[in-house]
């Protein structure tokens, strides 16, 4: 006789390393600035609410989405300048994208699964969606000032040879911009192994060069590379559209496990819409590309900052005596932001910013040095 219930035995079933696992944290935000997420805080004006509600309404819900998402992917790659000869795919956000590329590669052989490698710190998804997937995930330690340490890269790619290599493009969370030869290096090395290239960049409209731009240069150098970019950062957190640009036979590949229906109507004509009106999106993030500068030199003056990292995201790192500290001294005067010192040992005591309005970086610039 067993005292199990048919609950525990269900739970069984589920696997082990899963149940061991932590679920991606949201934190309810309600009554606080939120500074923890580098979403865009600016919303439509409203003329253009007006006109893209009364579009939205048009749709019709009852249908499945069908070819307005080819008009979409079409209306990406000219936004994207996309390569000759490439294709294009669309998540729900980039991280369903993530999940994809992933479980195109997860095969296991005599040596054991594949492997995934990056640059550590880096976006959590990388690490989890492997483990989600039977990958093994290999993080390679950025330096003191988190750069790309090439040498250690280059061993790390010979001995794992990877299968999928992320390169993040400028990193998360340390919002930094790598060099673009030792990139190019990094990226040939993977080439020499037989592995896959995902170069991703959230934060490219906060960034002084993007790699399509080596990817059109030197096209058979980079066909082992993917670029993929979300819509989360342009300003449109809410809308949950990442898309995905490399040579067609590798995409093709790739798109085979896309779920058929996985960018709703909603979400493919609020996309179109807001690419119709890339000029309002371009002109919001070069206001918080200023409001950065003035960010970062506030930082830098303020007593009791310790280090200012250079950002060319919407995102700033630094370090403070006591993380845990600041963050919820920060929290007490009801502004959110990321404590990112458990992340990785070379993030002790440090907190990843937001880079918002310049009347949010006024409150947020406030409650850090109260609670310093």
């Amino acid at each position: 006789m067993t005292d199990a219930t048919p609950q525990s035995l269900a739970l069984q079933r589920i696997r082990a390393d899963v149940r061991a696992m932590h679920a991606y944290a949201v934190h309810d935000a309600t009554g606080y600035l939120k500074m923890d997420a580098m979403e865009n805080p600016f919303g439509l004006p409203p003329a253009l609410q007006a006109a893209l509600g009364q579009r939205l309404g048009q749709l019709a819900l009852n249908r499945y989405p069908g070819t307005r998402q080819n008009d979409l992917k079409a209306a990406l790659a000219a936004h994207a300048l996309a390569p000759e000869g490439s294709a294009l795919i669309l998540g729900n956000g980039s991280d369903e994208l993530i999940g994809l590329v992933q479980l195109a590669c997860a095969r296991r052989d005599a040596s054991g699964p594949a492997k995934v490698l990056a640059p550590a710190p880096g976006f959590v998804m990388y690490a989890m969606c492997a483990q989600q997937h039977g990958l093994q995930y290999v993080g390679v330690d950025l330096d003191g000032e988190f750069q790309l340490r090439e040498q250690a890269m280059l061993d790390a790619i010979a001995e794992h040879r990877p299968a999928l290599t992320f390169l993040a493009y400028p990193n998360n969370p340390t919002a930094t911009l790598w060099d673009e030869a030792v990139v190019q290096r990094i990226a040939d090395a993977v080439a020499e192994v037989g592995g896959i290239v995902v170069m991703d960049e959230a934060y490219q409209p906060f960034a002084s060069r993007s790699w399509i731009d080596r990817m059109r240069a030197e096209p058979a150098r980079n066909g082992h590379v993917l670029l993929m970019r979300t819509l989360s950062k342009f300003g449109l957190a809410g809308v949950r559209l990442g898309y995905m640009i490399g040579p067609a036979a590798l995409v093709h590949e790739i798109d085979k496990l896309r779920p058929p229906y996985n960018v709703s109507v909603l979400n493919c004509e609020a996309a179109l819409f807001a690419l119709e009106h890339a000029g309002v999106f371009a002109a919001q993030a070069a206001e918080l590309r200023a409001a950065r500068t003035d960010l970062l030199a506030a930082l830098r003056a303020m007593p009791g900052v310790e280090k200012v990292w250079d950002s060319q995201a919407n995102m700033v790192l630094v370090r403070v005596a006591d993380s845990a500290r600041a963050y919820e001294g920060m929290k007490a005067c009801k502004i959110l932001v990321k404590n990112v010192s458990t992340m990785h040992p070379s993030l002790a005591n440090c907190l990843r910013l937001t880079v918002g309005s310049h009347a949010d970086n006024a409150q947020m610039l406030a409650a850090l040095q109260a609670s310093l």
